[in-house]
C-alpha cells in the first residue's frame, strides 16, 4: 500500500508525560551524577531531582545513592530512540514506515494501535514502549515488560481481501524475527507453532496478532511483539514457562539496532504478504521448527490431542500425526506442548 503523507500518527499518551525522560537520559550511562549537576542540567532544584529519582524507583529501576558523590542507575539503560532507529533502516524499507513513536510507559501497545486503526489511522505505524503496564500474550496471559528490559512493539497494517488472506501470518512474523536476530549472531534460534521464537529450548519472544475491521473485506491487523533482552530476577520469577533473554546468550546488543533490524525484515514481509501468502515462508518456517518429528500435545479449552508433529501446511496449520492419520490444526486458542509437559 502507498504511504499517505497526511495520515495521522498513532495517538498514544505517554503516561509519564515525558517528564522523566531527561533524567533517564542523564543516568542511562550508569555513571555517578551529583544531585547538583543533575539539577543544573534539568533546570530544577535538588529537591525536585530527589522526587524524580523516587519516581524512577517506582518503575522498578534501581537508583544507587553514593554518599558525598551522587546517584547512579544500577547497570545503566539502553533507551529506545526514534531518530536512531530511523537512521538504521534500510533505504528501501524507510518508505514503508508511515509513523514511528516511542513512549516511556503505556498500558498496551496493541490496545493503542487497535484504537488508532479503528479511528482510521494506523497503517504502517509502529509504536514502541519502554514499559507496558497491561501487556498481554496469547490466551489472555500477561506479558512481563519491566522498564527498558526488552522490546515491546506493535505494528499496524491494513489488508484488502479479508482475514483469509492472513493465514499463516503469525508464522511468517516468527521467521522475520528469527532473521533479524540472526543478524546479531544470536545462537540456536527456533520457532514454536504458532507464534513463539525460542532460543536454546526456551521462549525468547512472543507474537500476538489482533484483527480489526471487516473480516471479509478490508481488515487491519496489529502485530504485537514482546522480546526479552535483560529481565530482572524479581520479574522472571512471575513467568510461568521456560524463558531466556538476550543478556544470557548474546549480551550487548543495541535495542535500537535490533528494532531497526526487526523492521527491516517485518515491513517488507507485510507489504508483500497479500501476493506471496504463507507459501513463500513455509519452507523457512519448517527449517526452524522446534518440534519437528517430536511427540507433542495440542491443548484447547476442552480437548487434547497427542501425536507426532509433522510441520505445517500451506496455510500455516499444524500437521499432527495421530495414530497414522495426519490431521491439520489451525491456531486460535490451541497451545502446543512437548508430550508429558505439565507447563501451562
Amino acid at each position: 500500500m502507498s504511504r499517505k503523507s497526511d495520515e495521522p500518527s498513532v495517538s498514544s499518551t505517554d503516561l509519564l508525560g515525558g517528564r522523566l525522560r531527561p533524567l533517564l537520559n542523564l543516568l542511562a550511562d550508569g555513571e555517578v551524577h551529583s544531585g547538583e549537576s543533575l539539577g543544573d542540567v534539568l533546570g530544577v532544584s535538588r529537591a525536585a531531582v530527589w522526587k524524580q529519582l523516587q519516581k524512577l524507583e517506582s518503575l522498578g529501576l534501581q537508583v544507587i545513592s553514593e554518599k558525598g558523590r551522587g546517584y547512579r542507575l544500577c547497570g545503566g539503560l539502553d533507551l529506545l530512540d526514534e531518530h536512531t532507529i530511523r537512521g538504521q533502516l534500510a533505504r528501501d524499507v524507510a518508505p514503508l514506515l508511515c509513523g514511528l513513536q516511542v513512549v516511556d510507559q503505556v498500558d498496551s501497545t496493541n490496545a493503542r494501535m487497535l484504537a488508532a486503526l479503528d479511528a482510521g489511522a494506523g497503517h504502517g505505524q509502529v509504536l514502541l514502549a519502554e514499559q507496558q503496564t497491561a501487556g498481554r500474550g496469547r490466551r489472555g496471559r500477561a506479558w512481563q515488560s519491566p522498564f527498558a528490559s526488552g522490546i515491546s512493539i506493535s505494528i499496524g497494517w491494513r489488508f484488502s481481501g479479508g482475514v483469509q488472506l492472513l493465514e499463516g501470518l503469525s508464522l511468517a512474523v516468527g521467521v522475520a524475527l528469527a532473521r533479524a536476530l540472526a543478524r546479531f549472531d544470536v545462537p540456536d534460534l527456533r520457532l514454536k507453532w504458532p507464534n513463539d521464537v525460542w532460543c536454546r529450548g526456551r521462549k525468547l519472544a512472543g507474537v500476538l496478532l489482533e484483527l480489526s475491521g471487516d473480516l471479509t473485506d478490508r481488515c487491519a491487523v496489529v502485530i504485537g511483539i514482546g522480546l526479552n533482552m535483560r529481565l530482572p530476577a524479581a520479574v522472571a520469577e512471575a513467568i510461568e514457562q521456560p524463558w531466556i533473554d538476550l543478556a544470557e546468550v548474546r549480551p550487548g546488543i543495541s535495542r535500537n539496532l535490533l528494532v531497526a533490524a526487526m523492521l527491516d525484515e517485518l515491513l517488507p514481509m507485510l507489504s508483500a504478504y497479500p501476493d506471496s501468502g504463507f507459501g513463500a515462508w513455509r519452507e523457512a518456517w519448517q527449517a526452524l521448527d522446534q518440534f519437528a518429528g517430536a511427540e507433542v500435545c495440542l491443548q484447547s479449552a476442552q480437548q487434547r490431542w497427542c501425536g507426532i508433529e509433522r510441520g505445517v501446511d500451506g496455510s500455516g496449520a499444524l500437521l499432527l500425526d495421530i495414530d497414522g492419520e495426519c490431521r491439520a490444526f489451525h491456531g486460535g486458542e490451541l497451545s502446543l506442548r512437548p508430550a508429558g509437559s505439565r507447563a501451562p
